[in-house]
């Protein structure tokens, strides 16, 4: 009986999916959770302390509020990995392959936009103008203090050996030193990493597909079935 020359290898497992890198509000995170403290406060105190019908509309205000503060809030997301990116909106979920984006925008929103020229907005990464306000004085006052540490550089080199000693530093530093980059308003550097990874995996063989659209029903049926008994309550009277 005859052997074989080599043993059957076993199969390789198969390499793990790459993790999402998660982009989200946090200034949305807050205010959701602050106002869902809110709602639940005097929510609660209805319902214990309330007469009458009270109690019930309190009961399907909650119901109609809750699911609508926690989807325009705590709900958006952005996910990205080296396959897709993921936008959770506060009453759909969009799944775009790298290949199927044909750019990313940032005007008075912040957008994406598929090859069928199909226009996404990115609820996760709203734009704050105060942000952008706020990170174009700190990058003129960067600058201004770089130029003023060139300019005294600059005057030390000239007193000689002696003011280089003092630890002054020679021409070579310029203005800018020590920043790695302009400053940026949080979600304009949001979208910033997510073109460059577009960029990076667009071309891919894993990054290709079609486009999915998927309605957050777990969102919009409980808000609706609020609004009803809310609706049936008041018209009963």
């Amino acid at each position: 009986m005859t052997t074989p020359d080599h043993e059957p290898t076993e199969p390789q497992p198969q390499s793990p999916e790459s993790e999402d890198r998660v982009f989200r509000s946090s200034a949305g995170i807050a205010g959701g959770v602050l106002m869902l403290a809110i709602i639940g406060w005097l929510g609660i105190d209805a319902l214990v302390a309330g007469r009458g019908r009270t109690p019930w509309l309190a009961l399907a205000g909650m119901l109609l509020i809750v699911p609508l503060v926690v989807a325009f809030t705590l709900r958006p997301a952005v996910y990205a990995n080296a396959e897709r990116l993921r936008i959770r909106n506060p009453f759909r979920v969009i799944v775009l392959p790298w290949g199927q984006i044909s750019g990313l925008r940032s005007g008075y929103s912040n957008e994406v936009l598929d090859r069928s020229g199909t226009k996404y907005q990115l609820w996760a990464l709203p734009v704050s103008l105060r942000a952008r306000k706020r990170a174009a004085r700190q990058q003129a006052r960067a600058a201004a203090s770089g130029e003023r540490e060139a300019s005294r550089a600059v005057r030390a080199g000239t007193g000689g050996h002696r003011a280089g000693a003092f630890g002054f530093g020679g021409p070579g530093r310029g203005a800018g030193a020590g920043h790695d980059g302009p400053i940026r308003a949080e979600t304009d550097q949001y979208m910033d990493d997510l073109r460059e990874m577009q960029e990076r995996y667009e071309n891919a063989e894993s990054a290709q597909g079609e486009a999915s659209v998927r309605w957050a029903y777990e969102v919009i049926g409980p808000a609706a079935a609020g609004a009803v008994v809310l609706a049936i309550l008041l018209a009963v009277g």
